[in-house]
């Protein structure tokens, strides 16, 4: 009873999901994350990332429900190897293992492209981490080359924008000083095995930092007069790209200009604690909605106007487990129930509710070669240490420059 009446609610979000969310033809990315306790079986979420276009799925771990379920569906998924793993994979036959159980075993049927070692790793601070993340880096994309796999899978970690220094105005985008020596030979490692160069990418931290001084519409994609670039001339008018286009340019200034960038984390909370400034349903509304428009529009920054980049909306469901703030536990596009969290604001309709219960209880057990354990050390973690550390080191650089970007034009 419990399987039927969620798959009518998937079947009903389907069948209607034209009214609450847009027609896509772009090639969207979700993030699937599961530290709760309380959301449907892999099998009843596929009809869910159905119902939004998305043709590409990033896991923070390998779990094998969800690449079961999802095989011979055509989804593209990034899996994950956690913080905790990368010591491990400094030897190359616990690397190649790794490879065989948690991807070669599910190939071709499920499509998996691409794989993240470890999460935001250089914004620990941590020596320990930070030492393994190479190692790891290779012995994995080794493995895969021993298997044959190297040509349809990649490699590749993602980053918090607090790796950047200097973020505003977009042209003087550059790294971090006490981090450069461990960027570098990650971009070598990019250049050299054709992988893609991802960063997490929030402007609600931004605005909740500095609510008075940053424009709303400015990081919600609403129209307003943006800002415009002294040194290149470019005009922004959201903030997001103008944190992408940070990133280029801190790229190249290291010599890297043609590396690809792709947005592995972007989103918006619906709802907050007291002191979370915009963290309201409306702006999750706003954000997501015009970032899905932008995606299926294939509208590239101002310094790359013809890059149809890869962005992964974070999240796919509110996760109820997740510690921290409030605002946490309520990025997802769904409840738990598997109905929309709001709708996206294509049409002037309500989310879509039905009586529907949730099909599972507990989260089961991660097997001994999955990092969904890692998934709550890492993201849950990060986001709560990160966000701190981007609000130390990124957004005062953020709030001074566009304010002198303001009153200068």
């Amino acid at each position: 009873m419990e399987y039927c009446r969620f798959y009518y609610c998937a079947s009903l979000i389907l069948s209607i999901s034209g009214l609450v969310f847009p027609v896509m033809v772009g090639s969207i990315g979700i993030n699937y994350g599961q530290i709760a306790n309380n959301l449907p079986a892999p099998d009843n979420v596929v009809p869910l990332v159905k119902s939004i276009g998305a043709t590409k799925v990033k896991l923070y771990d390998a779990d094998p429900r969800v690449l079961k379920a999802f095989a011979n569906t055509g989804v593209e998924f990034i899996v994950g190897l956690g913080n905790e793993y990368l010591s491990k994979m400094r030897d190359p036959e616990k690397a190649q293992a790794w490879v065989k159980t948690n991807v070669q075993a599910y190939l071709p049927a499920t499509k998996i492209t691409c794989i993240t070692i470890g999460n935001e790793v250089l914004t620990f601070n941590d020596t320990g981490l930070t030492d393994n993340l190479i190692p790891a880096m290779q012995n994995i994309h080794t493995a895969l080359v021993n298997l044959g796999l190297d040509k349809q899978v990649s490699v590749t970690t993602a980053h918090s924008l607090a790796i950047l220094e200097v973020s505003y105005p977009p042209s003087a985008g550059s790294f971090r000083k006490d981090l450069v020596g461990c960027i570098t030979p990650i971009l070598n490692f990019h250049a050299k095995t054709n992988s893609p160069f991802l960063i997490n990418a929030y402007p609600f931290f931004a605005y909740k930092s500095n609510p008075k001084q940053i424009s709303l519409d400015f990081v919600l994609f609403q129209p307003n007069q943006g800002i415009v670039d002294s040194k290149s001339n470019f005009h922004y008018d959201n903030m997001l790209f103008a944190q992408i286009d940070a990133v280029h340019s801190a790229l190249a200034s290291l010599g890297y200009s043609k590396l690809p960038v792709h947005i592995s984390e972007t989103g918006w909370p619906s709802k907050g604690d007291a002191d979370e400034v915009g963290a309201t349903l409306e702006n999750a509304k706003k954000y997501n909605g015009n970032l899905l428009k932008i995606i299926c529009q294939r509208k590239g920054t101002p310094m790359r106007p013809n890059t149809d980049f890869n962005i992964y909306v974070f999240a796919l469901f509110n996760e109820n487990m997740k510690p921290g703030p409030a605002s946490e536990r309520n990025y997802g596009l769904f409840k738990p129930d598997g109905t929309p969290a709001y709708s996206l604001g294509i049409s002037g309709t309500d989310a879509v509710s039905a009586n529907t219960t949730t099909t599972t209880g507990a989260p089961a057990p991660p097997s001994p070669d999955s990092s969904s354990t890692g998934y709550l050390s890492i993201s849950a973690a990060v986001k709560e240490r990160c966000c701190s550390c981007i609000g130390q080191l990124l957004f005062p650089l953020l709030l001074l420059n566009y304010l002198a970007f303001r009153l200068a034009f």
